[in-house]
């Protein structure tokens, strides 16, 4: 398995560009499952990232985990926010002060506000608590303790959007709160001639909170390169892992052996570890046999059977493009009854008819290729998904499924249509014996509305009464090509 924890923002190279897309088409050609992260420009739709068909791309998502913190004011009035600080203030009580109301000379109000580079007076910072608040452009609260640091505040509260992404502070305490609690102390210091704060020492808690989400910064499909393809393909924790972190490291002082760290970055390695464990339980299946398993095996909910919910600006019930086939079940992935693989011709297919021509294809290869003409290399590309951007008429989507489970098997099928769409599988009963592993199934498809419509997502079910073969149905009508939904 090869786990790959990095990648370019949007917008994307072109797959025979992309030194990424051409080093993993050749890994997976030799057998190796290739293992990506989806990047870290959520919640924004189309910012997924590393959208090769032949690469498991990972989102990231938040396990249930927390780090309480509580904070106590001077009129005994006590808050609790997210920190991970251990350590903690000597226990006692320390001025707070805001930071738009110490702004530099060289600063204005705003930038002292989010607490940015330079931003803070460094006299009247020294020794006290600085609250700051994020801004729309500020991902986390990582300058803003730089900026407290290097003025030698005591401490930072850092008011931001909702986000269990704990940024980690190695010489000060930074604890995170939402809007409310930052505006409750705003309003308590401008009440107070000299306002006091007292920060505690963190404290895990686990299994107290809705697990698992999809992480706000967690990249969003669909794929800007190839919409047809779903990206990401899997969900897996991503926030506040415990990480292995180089001491030489020049970002944290004092230096740390171990850091936690948030993205995709650190979900991708979750989902290659399970990789692992599944080729040694199946040596032989290929890579696009263990994609088909974790996505076909994702789950959709959380611990309280309740959708899973992916957190922005509001929270939303999460989709496929949020989070692929689901959130990563390692255990059932291990025995997922059937599942969808593919052919490195399969893929060349699809980038002849991604309009690539044959020289740039066969560079990337290392084979010669002629492209033929072929209208059906997108849709019938045998991926444990259906994405369909642009549904206008009838059209019939083939797949093949291998049966991986006991031989001789009955799967009937299980539609939830998209909404506004007609959905019908033929044949609806595949039966698997030793002679017949492999059977073909059409999806026919077509829109009761006649509207330019937005993505709808639901799913479509192999069952057998042990195993639930799951995939995702994404559907989006377009009656108009000169009208564009953005």
């Amino acid at each position: 398995v090869l786990s790959v924890s990095l990648g370019a923002s949007p917008p994307l190279p072109s797959y025979v560009d992309d030194t990424l897309a051409i080093g993993s088409f050749h890994a997976v050609a030799k057998g190796i499952t290739v293992v990506c992260s989806g990047g870290n420009s959520g919640p924004y739709p189309q910012t997924v990232i590393n959208t090769a068909p032949w690469i498991i791309t990972v989102a990231a998502s938040r396990i249930d985990r927390a780090f309480p913190t509580a904070i106590t004011l001077g009129n005994n009035q006590t808050f609790v926010g997210q920190a991970f600080y251990t350590s903690g203030l000597r226990d006692r009580f320390y001025p707070i002060v805001y930071g738009e109301d110490i702004a530099s000379t060289s600063s204005d109000e705003d930038s002292a506000r989010r607490c940015e580079d330079g931003s803070l007076n460094a006299t009247l910072a020294r020794g006290k608590v600085v609250l700051c608040f994020q801004s729309r452009s500020q991902r986390s609260a990582t300058v803003a303790i730089s900026t407290v640091t290097a003025v030698e505040g005591a401490g930072l509260i850092f008011a931001q959007f909702p986000s269990k992404d704990v940024s980690v502070s190695s010489r000060i305490p930074c604890v995170q709160v939402d809007f409310t609690i930052g505006t409750s102390l705003l309003t308590y210091m401008e009440a107070t001639r000299n306002p006091l704060v007292k920060i505690t020492s963190s404290r895990t808690v686990i299994g107290k909170q809705i697990s698992p989400e999809v992480a706000v910064f967690s990249s969003r499909g669909p794929s800007s390169l190839s919409p047809s393809v779903l990206k990401p393909g899997v969900a897996a924790p991503g926030v506040n892992i415990l990480a292995s972190w180089s001491p030489a490291s020049s970002q944290l002082d004092p230096p740390l052996n171990f850091k936690m760290e948030s993205g995709t970055s650190m979900s991708c390695p979750h989902i290659s570890g399970i990789v692992a464990l599944l080729k040694a339980i199946h040596p032989s299946w290929t890579p696009a046999m263990i994609k088909s398993a974790l996505v076909t095996t994702a789950s959709t909910k959380d611990q309280y059977s309740q959708n899973i919910v992916a957190e922005g600006a509001p929270h939303k019930q999460a989709d496929a493009f949020d989070y692929g086939g689901g959130h990563v079940d390692a255990n059932r992935a291990a025995n997922p009854g059937l599942v969808y693989d593919a052919e490195m011709s399969d893929y060349v297919c699809l980038l002849c008819f991604m309009g690539y021509n044959s020289s740039a294809i066969s560079t990337m290869t290392g084979k010669p290729t002629q492209c033929k003409e072929s209208s059906n290399c997108v849709v019938n590309l045998n991926l444990p998904s259906i994405v369909i951007p642009n549904l206008k008429q009838w059209l019939t989507v083939s797949r093949v499924v291998t049966n991986v489970g006991p031989v001789n098997s009955i799967y009937t099928a299980r539609v939830e249509a998209p909404v506004g769409t007609y959905v019908r599988v033929k044949p609806s009963v595949l039966s698997f014996n030793s002679s017949m592993t492999k059977l073909k199934f059409r999806v026919i498809f077509n829109s009761l509305l006649r509207v330019q419509g937005r993505y709808s997502f639901r799913n479509l079910f192999w069952e057998d009464g042990l195993h639930e073969v799951q995939i995702p149905l994404v559907i989006r009508t377009v009656i108009d090509d000169s009208y564009a939904e953005t």
